[in-house]
């Protein structure tokens, strides 16, 4: 190589013709085609032409002939068929010089613009052969048959990009049209709700590069605008992959239960209770009934009854309904919907206590002196039958009017006071009810737990499930329990009405423990407890009903090595369970929040740092972060912040004081 060569080097994916200025140490200063001057090792050069050009002439000519030059050869290079030349010679596997080659392209004399452009043409076409500097080998059928593939999956990919950015550039101008192609909705969907997460993010963050836009909020407009998303979609339902429908085995499994009459009325071990008056107590709107209470008055006390509904008679460990059941863990209530474990035929019809229909129980009948002392219990297969069926309102009114109800708020009383004095630390937080309206209207009202009817359907149903747990440990019988550690610290003993209080002592509270072994739970005063009271609404509940259906002589029960492989299949979609209820009620409290701009709030400073306080908005039991903005608060302080801005989609409140 010579001061004044002509050659060629690749950049960019870009082959680029220069003459040599200048070499030292195997280094050479290049003019280029661009009128660039660039420094490079002589490794770097793909080519290199006899003929030379005067470097002493005037810096445009060297440019404007170097422009001449790169012209010509792509020209010559556009003419070459490389794969006809590949039909030619790809039966001989063999490799091919530059010179070969350049003479199979073109006609003698040959020039160095002539070898300059099959290196050219090979450069921009590598399907068929393979190329280097100075060698090409034909690739095999079978190797171009997939790189021919992989270029078709690249050019459909390439226009799915041009086809969704001018989708969405579309839709921001107002023009409402299908989208082109299933596969960019479904780009755009999983980007949005996995966000670097998902498996389509890098086709997504094209798409939205190409429409001049990285703001994943501007798909779920486009989305919302086109009609295939509505303003409130609930996408955490897809994040957290919760069924929401059931599969066809499952319905025909449910139908065929409900059409085939199952008589259990004429099982001699269950317990006849029909002609004892049972009601449920529940919120207005409930349909599936799973639990009921009784009381019967005796000479010398009383016999308290808590009757669940036997869901192990119609659902059998390993049937479809069953194993579907299991995927999902619980039945999910939200504001604005209902997810139910059991399809609706059988959790609102078949498997719901409905007044004056008789159903399969499982009764808890516990024996009461006249001041309430426990004196013994039972647990039996049983047959019921709900006589009346009220709400939480209805059974409010009739309290201190009305028996059995007066009796069993007295009764809920005294156990309440008894689980106080064994320990249980009683969290007394009003609850915030939130529903939709059929008008889309957000309805928001406060719940008080402390209420008679809530305190005395609450506190019969933690004696049921205490003894149910007792029952079962009796007769070493395994079973998923719930147990708690005593508190980090004990803020109280008893009732306390102060909201803060109650606040700072749930956060000194342990998490509950679930496993196959029996222990103390603190929280409640129970030295044994697990759940059985909501068989259709709670996975675990239904295992702890099969395993006393198990001891009554009905079914076989699971072994603890199966509780405790069952119990690690249901963790994940029992956690979702709780995680999408949390989030979408955080969810519409703040889109009830984005039409209070400007109100002024009651709020309890909760917790205190150096950039922000951690606060509880009274009015709607509301833990948010405000900005310590220069003030200087404490833990108890109750303040009035006003309400700046609320956006539910972005997960945004903005306080100040």
């Amino acid at each position: 190589m010579n001061i004044g060569n002509i050659v060629e080097y690749i950049d960019q994916q870009k082959i680029i013709c220069a003459v040599v200025l200048q070499i030292k140490n195997q280094r050479l200063r290049l003019l280029t085609e661009h009128n660039r001057e660039v420094n490079l090792t002589d490794g770097r050069v793909t080519h290199i032409s006899s003929e030379l050009l005067d470097i002493a002439a005037n810096r445009d000519f060297l440019v404007r002939n170097l422009k001449q030059i790169s012209t010509l050869r792509q020209e010559m290079s556009n003419s070459i068929n490389i794969k006809e030349l590949w039909e030619l010679l790809h039966e001989e596997e063999e490799s091919i010089d530059l010179e070969t080659m350049t003479s199979f392209c073109f006609d003698p004399p040959q020039t160095s613009d002539h070898s300059a452009s099959v290196i050219r043409a090979f450069f921009n076409d590598k399907l068929y052969f393979k190329f280097s500097q100075e060698s090409f080998t034909p690739n095999s059928p079978h190797l171009i048959e997939m790189r021919l593939k992989q270029i078709g999956e690249i050019e459909k990919k390439e226009r799915l990009i041009e086809q969704g950015a001018a989708w969405l550039k579309e839709i921001e101008k107002g023009i409402i049209s299908p989208v082109p192609d299933p596969q960019i909705k479904s780009i755009l969907q999983d980007y949005y709700i996995y966000e670097k997460e998902s498996k389509t993010a890098v086709d997504a963050r094209a798409i939205m590069a190409k429409n001049g836009t990285d703001s994943t909020q501007q798909i779920f407009t486009s989305l919302v605008k086109a009609g295939i998303w509505h303003k409130d979609q609930n996408t955490d339902l897809i994040r957290l992959d919760i069924p929401i429908s059931f599969p066809e085995a499952v319905h025909k499994q449910s139908k065929e239960l409900v059409l085939k009459y199952n008589d259990f009325t004429k099982d001699p071990k269950r317990r006849d209770l029909r002609d004892i008056p049972l009601i449920t107590i529940d919120g207005q709107s409930t349909l599936d009934f799973d639990d009921a209470i009784s009381l019967q008055k005796l000479d010398d006390g009383y016999i308290l009854g808590i009757h669940i509904i036997d869901v192990g008679f119609y659902i059998k460990d390993g049937d479809p309904i069953d194993r579907h059941a299991r995927t999902r863990g619980s039945s999910i209530y939200m504001p604005d919907d209902k997810i139910p474990m059991l399809p609706q035929e059988l959790s609102e019809g078949l498997c719901s206590l409905k007044e004056q229909e008789a159903r399969p129980g499982i009764s808890t009948l516990v024996r009461l002196n006249r001041f309430f002392d426990i004196i013994d219990y039972e647990i039996v297969a049983s047959i019921i039958q709900v006589h009346h069926q009220m709400t939480y309102t209805e059974a409010n009114i009739m309290n201190g009017e009305d028996d059995p109800i007066t009796t069993l708020y007295r009764l809920a009383t005294v156990l309440r006071d008894k689980r106080l004095k064994a320990g249980a630390v009683h969290i007394t937080l009003p609850e915030i009810n939130i529903w939709i309206e059929e008008d889309g209207d957000i309805g928001i009202s406060r719940i008080d737990r402390e209420n008679p009817s809530r305190m005395l359907i609450s506190e019969f149903m933690i004696l049921a499930n205490s003894l149910m747990a007792e029952f079962l440990v009796k007769n070493n019988m395994p079973a998923i329990f719930r147990s708690q550690p005593d508190p980090k610290q004990r803020l109280f003993h008893g009732i306390e009405p102060s909201i803060f209080l109650n606040c700072m002592q749930r956060k000194q509270l342990n998490r509950a423990i679930i496993g196959t072994k029996p222990e103390n739970h603190s929280g409640l005063g129970v030295r044994a407890y697990l759940t059985a009271t909501s068989p259709i609404r709670r996975y675990y509940d239904l295992l702890t009903q099969r395993q006393i259906r198990g001891v009554l002589g009905y079914e076989k029960p699971y072994s603890k090595n199966e509780l405790d492989q069952i119990l690690q299949v249901i963790e994940i979609p029992v956690n979702n369970t709780g995680k999408i209820q949390t989030l979408r009620r955080k969810y519409w409290l703040l889109r009830y929040l984005e039409k209070m701009k400007g109100c002024k709030e009651e709020a309890i400073v909760l917790d205190c740092r150096r950039d922000f306080y951690t606060v509880l908005l009274k009015e709607y039991m509301l833990e948010w972060k405000m900005p310590a903005g220069g003030l200087s608060l404490k833990p108890g302080d109750v303040i009035h912040v006003t309400i700046q801005h609320a956006d539910a989609r972005r997960d945004i409140l903005s306080l100040f004081v």
